[in-house]
């Protein structure tokens, strides 16, 4: 194991380089893109014979478990790291809005996709049953935290289209995964969908995540305010993750969003009445180290994962349209709240449009999709999930900027272009 992180550590520093020195995008995209060319590259050497590499690389890839490794490892440390820099106060402002898209909107979005989904795979004659097209619209539809808290920030997004959209980022995953084990649990164990079942889960998952991380960052908080040490307080936050989210775990609560509340408190009241400012200068610089290598890690992989996933022609035909149905759900769960309190809150125009668009899906729906247990319809579910995740961040990703730029003049591409160069 410690052989094959070598490897991809050492891969990820050199496609970063190589971005950084050539290429020119944005970090998490550039390396994506790289790890996914290479990936093609590899595709086509095997076509031509050469099958040495391509087998060692898929049997190197093979042996990495995407769905622990994100879900159970590298996800605590990237929600704790985005939440560790959100504003409280200022999420506090659009509170109902990311309440409602990080809750009542991820199950109409489930709903939704998967409707459109059973329609689309029967149209083009791939049988796949309604309750796994459920399952499928759950897994799509958070938006992926790891994806947008980098690329808003890249493409130089005004504070308050940022803040809610990192913040509604942050919270939706939770919730999502909560819908998912419900789904999958009636698919697979024939659990039965009551409405008083699905409460209980959802109040033991997402309840419970909101309690221990609260207690957890209230316990964090105490030790740092007793000393100022700042290697000490390092040492005490990275505690924090690693063992409150495999607490989280064995609790079977929701450890994505006990990192989110436990990052929520050290990122605001920890930071204002428990550092010194050379221990905030400390933890901030390593968290921030921490994200920006994980997301780098991360978003290899995900350019490395098309050799494992089989491909169809049927399945781009099946993409195609649930990316335009993706979009539309996610147009209709945004504008409709926000039309409703836009006469308590003062949204920024074109708020709608750059929210609509900059909802990336990233590494956690491709690690969910992965994580689906063996059928006979798990292959079209993880490839239509892969092309959907690309789109995303490749096409969403890229023009996000340009789209801030539109509807906020003079902000977007600049602040892109001086973050990245």
């Amino acid at each position: 194991m410690l052989n094959i992180a070598a490897l991809f550590i050492t891969i990820t520093a050199l496609f970063a380089w190589f971005n950084y020195r050539f290429v020119r995008l944005p970090a998490t995209i550039g390396v994506m893109v790289i790890a996914l060319l290479m990936s093609l590259g590899l595709i086509a050497l095997d076509h031509l014979g050469f099958t040495y590499i391509t087998d060692l690389t898929e049997q190197w890839l093979g042996s990495i478990n995407f769905n622990t490794l994100l879900m159970d490892g590298m996800l605590s440390f990237l929600l704790f790291a985005g939440a560790l820099h959100v504003d409280i106060d200022k999420l506090k402002r659009y509170r109902y809005s990311i309440g409602f898209l990080a809750s009542i909107g991820v199950v109409v979005s489930t709903l939704a996709i998967g409707s459109a989904a059973w329609w689309l795979f029967a149209t083009f004659h791939i049988e796949v049953p309604y309750l796994y097209c459920l399952v499928f619209g759950a897994l799509i539809s958070p938006t992926d935290p790891i994806a947008v808290l980098g690329i808003m920030q890249s493409a130089g997004a005004p504070e308050d289209m940022e803040i809610k959209i990192v913040g509604e980022s942050l919270f939706n995953d939770g919730v999502a995964v909560v819908v998912f084990t419900l789904l999958v649990g009636a698919v697979t164990a024939g659990e039965q969908l009551t409405p008083t079942h699905s409460l209980a889960l959802f109040a033991e998952e997402a309840g419970g995540g909101l309690l221990l991380g609260l207690v957890m960052g209230y316990v964090a908080y105490r030790m740092m305010k007793s000393i100022d040490q700042y290697q000490v307080e390092v040492l005490i936050s990275l505690a924090l993750v690693l063992g409150g989210y495999a607490l989280a775990t064995w609790l079977e609560v929701s450890g994505p969003i006990a990192m989110v509340i436990a990052g929520l408190f050290i990122g605001n009241r920890g930071r204002e009445l428990a550092m010194s400012d050379n221990t905030r200068r400390y933890v901030d610089g390593f968290w921030e180290l921490i994200d920006e290598i994980l997301n780098a890690v991360l978003f290899v992989l995900i350019g490395l994962e098309l050799l494992l996933i089989p491909f169809e022609w049927s399945y781009l035909l099946v993409a195609g349209p649930l990316i335009i149905a993706i979009l539309l759900v996610r147009l209709v769960t945004i504008g409709l709240p926000m039309m409703a309190m836009r006469r308590w809150v003062d949204y920024r125009p074109g708020t709608t449009r750059v929210l609509t668009w900059g909802g990336l899906r990233g590494g956690i729906s491709v690690a969910l999709a992965l994580g689906l247990p063996e059928s006979e319809y798990r292959e079209a579910i993880v490839m239509i999930t892969y092309i959907i995740v690309l789109f995303s961040i490749l096409v969403q990703g890229l023009t996000i900027g340009k789209l801030v730029g539109y509807v906020v003049p003079g902000v977007g591409e600049t602040s892109s272009s001086s973050k990245n160069h």
